[in-house]
């Protein structure tokens, strides 16, 4: 199996709410996604989305009950907090992981959709490119853009990262594409869902780090 595949996310229900408890057990395994990149250059990435799930964790597990889904916690956080919010709490460490899943979603999209260099197809670079410039780089300030620029250069070449999702094992290319396809469904519906429901909320902050 792949990485991915080993832990998919699962499909939403009709109202599209999202269970607090089983969205943190499966988004918890996410941030090997990033050694599978090589370089510890991306390991900020990394952190930042292991300590946003540690924060909405802490959170979540002062009361199961009460925060069942995703928005019961951004709903109870605003009551609570209406000054400070939505920049507080689970409420902001969600808001920044969203953005991290959503780089990892377009990156493995990109992958999927066939794009690539042609000067260069064995490097993805290209697909980090994109990922980062969607996703991230509004919300970065110029010292932040200049380490991810590194970043995006040492992105590790197509053929490794392939064999890495498919932990180590040499297995076709387009066999893992297919299981990075597989893997996109529910999770792409589970990040959009996040996005539409800070949208609905008014929950969106556009500052940078």
């Amino acid at each position: 199996m792949s990485l991915l595949l080993d832990n998919q996310f699962k499909e939403l229900p009709p109202d599209k709410s999202i269970d607090t408890k089983l969205f943190l057990e499966t988004v918890a395994h996410l941030p090997t996604f990033f050694d599978c990149l090589g370089s510890k250059v991306f390991s900020p990435i990394k952190s930042d989305i292991s300590g946003n799930i540690t924060k909405i964790r802490g959170i979540y597990l002062k009361d199961p009950t009460k925060y069942v889904t995703l928005q019961s916690i951004l709903e109870a956080e605003r009551e609570a907090h209406a000054a400070e919010w939505p920049k507080v709490g689970a409420t902001l460490a969600l808001m920044w992981l969203k953005r991290g899943l959503r780089f990892i979603q377009i990156m493995l999209q990109s992958l999927a959709d066939g794009e690539k260099d042609e000067n260069n197809p064995n490097l993805i670079k290209v697909n980090v490119t994109k990922a980062y410039e969607q996703a991230l780089k509004k919300y970065h300030g110029w010292m932040v853009q200049k380490l991810f620029s590194a970043a995006l250069n040492a992105a590790p070449y197509r053929s490794n990262f392939l064999k890495s999702l498919s932990k180590g094992e040499e297995v076709k290319e387009d066999v893992c594409l297919a299981n990075v396809r597989q893997f996109l469904v529910n999770y792409t519906i589970t990040v959009d869902a996040i996005y539409e429901m800070y949208t609905d909320m008014n929950a969106e902050l556009d500052y940078t780090v």
